[in-house]
């Protein structure tokens, strides 16, 4: 199962040490595991060295302090732990069939790629696929909303795929972006509800939720959705805890509407997120109410 991750950090003490515990358990380990230090403050250098020393299969590279966004400068500490990765694997003269990202505050079951890839071969179109991602939140472990697509953290490409869909791009919205140019190619993207993992602090939760939830409408309105999509994550939002999120969520989309904010450039992405997507949601939704009234 050869396949190799790439994992962003920055400060994170407090939760490198539990995700590099819960890779080193894997009954599948990857070939390599490369780190991309952004600045980090904390200790999290320092345990990255003590990682590098114990195990050779984990690299890392330290990039300049920057200001954590959660949006393009997030995916260029990705982009550039992809650049070295591959760069890696090539002066190295190893090979891959798989490319992950896991983010260093998610800790994965000790068999979680183990069985994520057994999902790639029981499928040849199936070109990006992830476990179900849980949120710690206090003592509660709560299921992440709007799971049907593949997350983030914890997802997998084939290499086929990853270079299909123009590799890791710098863009606000990295991942949704990369799952949509995957199923434009015709590839199948999927979460898997029995493939298991948790994130130790809540979804993007770092620079606060209503900032997040802010910069989510006005990436929605970047995406090109539909308004009425916009409406429906809205209300959504604002009918799960903690209750209050579809309203800057409305506001941020709002707000770039008035201002008449640019857009992504990719065209059909812009259609894809006005039309299909808009379709997508809508039988998501009537299959919840379908369950809710015939479980």
């Amino acid at each position: 199962m050869e396949y190799i991750l790439i994992t962003p950090a920055k400060n994170e003490e407090k939760f490198l040490p539990l995700v590099a515990e819960s890779l080193i358990n894997q009954t599948s380990k990857p070939i390599f595991w490369f780190i991309i230090d952004d600045g980090s403050s904390d200790e999290t250098p320092s345990i990255i060295k003590n990682l590098e020393n114990l195990y050779p299969w984990i690299k890392s590279v330290r990039l300049p302090p920057h200001p954590r966004d959660l949006y393009y400068h997030y995916s260029y500490v990705c982009k550039e732990g992809f650049d070295h990765a591959i760069s890696y694997t090539k002066n190295g003269g190893l090979s891959f069939k798989y490319i992950g990202l896991i983010d260093a505050d998610t800790v994965v079951s000790n068999d979680y790629f183990e069985k994520l890839i057994l999902e790639f071969n029981k499928n040849e179109k199936l070109g990006i696929a992830s476990g179900v991602i849980y949120d710690k939140i206090g003592e509660s472990i709560e299921k992440t909303s709007g799971s049907y697509l593949p997350r983030g953290t914890g997802r997998i490409w084939t290499e086929k795929c990853f270079i299909d869909t123009d590799g890791y791009i710098v863009e606000a919205a990295a991942h949704s972006i990369s799952n949509t140019r995957a199923i434009l190619k015709g590839y199948d993207i999927k979460i898997f509800e029995h493939i298991e993992a948790i994130q130790l602090r809540p979804t993007r939760s770092a620079e606060g939720l209503w900032k997040t939830f802010m910069k989510d409408g006005w990436l929605a309105y970047y995406l090109n959705k539909h308004p009425l999509l916009v409406i429906m994550n809205a209300a959504s939002f604002t009918f799960k805890k903690p209750y209050y999120l579809g309203i800057p969520y409305f506001i941020g989309y709002l707000n770039s509407v008035i201002h008449r904010m640019p857009k992504i450039e990719d065209r059909e992405i812009r259609d894809y997120y006005w039309n299909v997507r808009l379709m997508e949601y809508k039988g998501v939704v009537k299959r919840k109410i379908k369950s809710f009234f015939y479980k």
